[in-house]
């Protein structure tokens, strides 16, 4: 492959990881408003969405093993592919989280969700999961840096909703017919909180992977 065209194909792969977190995001932001409104059918299209997700995934891996395998990229290009390849890994698993958002959303009462403030640190990932990959197709480490700082803002938000939600439990009035609903309840706002932390930590990821990809550090990649 002459070089120009395989400049091309890496700007292609780029763009395309774009397009595969933009589809992800989407899918994050419906689950957020499924679990916000009630909304079954929301969170039942957002379950259904995953395999395409999935689909997206397995065929831009193929792309950068492909690159890997066959073009022998030289050291910068290398760390590009690499990092892509990892950056994708990060977004299929987004997805994943995603997809657990819309089922808690099925599975609970609205009322679970209560005590968190689903729609404020849903948006506060969101911008986490954007800016990562904003990063990324500008190759700004410097971006990446504040990212990683953010989190333990996000981190505090999600261990103040936990606690929030076990403060009500105790506090709770329910009679022996409840306690099994409540705690059910309970395990579903837990386990979405959870998830809403985790999906923060893959966009530290992201731009972990960014950083390494701009500055050579082999232990970002990791």
């Amino acid at each position: 492959m002459a070089r120009e065209d395989f400049r091309e194909t890496l700007d292609r792969l780029r763009a395309d990881v774009e397009a595969m977190a933009d589809a992800v995001l989407e899918q994050l932001g419906r689950a957020l408003t499924a679990l916000g409104d009630g909304d079954d059918e929301l969170a039942q299209a957002v379950i259904d969405g995953d395999a395409a997700i999935n689909e997206r995934y397995l065929e831009l891996e193929g792309d950068c093993i492909d690159l890997l395998a066959l073009q022998q990229p030289v050291a910068s290009d290398l760390r590009f592919v690499a990092a892509s390849f990892k950056i994708i890994t990060d977004l299929e698993r987004i997805g994943d989280l995603a997809t657990n958002l819309a089922e808690y959303a099925l599975a609970a009462d609205a009322a679970a969700f209560s005590e968190i403030d689903v729609r404020g640190i849903g948006d506060d990932v969101r911008e986490q999961v954007r800016a990562a990959v904003d990063a990324y197709v500008a190759d700004d480490a410097d971006a990446c840096r504040t990212i990683a700082a953010r989190d333990d803002e996000i981190d505090a938000l999600c261990q103040r909703a936990s606690e929030a939600v076990v403060r009500d439990l105790i506090a709770s009035e329910a009679d022996a017919w409840d306690v099994e609903r409540l705690l059910d309840d309970v395990s579903q706002a837990l386990l979405t909180i959870r998830d809403l932390e985790r999906i923060g930590d893959h966009a530290v990821n992201v731009a972990a992977r960014t950083r390494y990809m701009v500055e050579n550090d082999p232990a970002l990649l990791y």
